[in-house]
């Protein structure tokens, strides 16, 4: 699947918005890629779940692991694509931790994924919580990568979109944006 055509869904679902947006990272900006508009859809499901799996397939891992919310209908798919076992860490108390009785071996192959990245708070969060069960995380696939590869978790990042989209810190607004209410904080 090239950009273009995963850009199209985006268009075609609604998942691609225009406006003033206060992003998951606190940052501002006037798209917002909201994919729970475009996964909602399982037929969209199944074909962005199955183009991150083809770019990973050979990579071996053997468990995928999501950050919810985001991350978790994505993530399962990628790992019923690559026929993997699916796991996901979890907000408790306002932090990611690893409930639910998962598990996660020493030196298990792990896949992260998540639908956007932004500035990769909550990616670091769960490659975290990963290598401290030991974990071995062989790269990090995102349908959405906002930071067009600037963002470096030390690991391969792979996407489906890898654009630079603008984004602003609240003091450094541009007038055109600062005119315009802000939607509240993506969640």
């Amino acid at each position: 699947m090239t950009t273009d055509e995963a850009l199209q869904i985006f268009r075609d679902t609604g998942a691609l918005l225009e406006g003033h947006f206060i992003l998951r990272s606190g940052l501002h900006s006037r798209q917002l890629f909201q994919c729970a508009l475009a996964l909602q859809q399982m037929p969209v499901v199944e074909k962005l779940g199955a183009a991150l799996a083809a770019k990973v397939k050979s990579l071996g891992v053997v468990t995928v692991v999501a950050p919810a919310m985001g991350g978790l209908v994505i993530g399962q798919e990628v790992a019923r694509q690559l026929g993997v076992r699916f796991i996901f860490v979890e907000k408790e108390e306002g932090k990611l931790v690893l409930r639910r009785g998962f598990k996660i071996a020493p030196g298990e192959k792990i896949l992260v994924v998540e639908d956007v990245i932004t500035k990769g708070g909550r990616v670091q969060e769960t490659l975290d919580i990963v290598r401290a069960h030991n974990g071995d995380v062989v790269s990090v696939a995102v349908i959405v990568d906002r930071s067009n590869g600037a963002v470096n978790l030390g690991l391969p990042l792979v996407s489906l979109i890898a654009l630079q989209v603008e984004a602003f810190e609240a003091d450094q607004l541009p007038p055109d944006l600062a005119k315009i209410p802000a939607v509240g904080k993506n969640k």
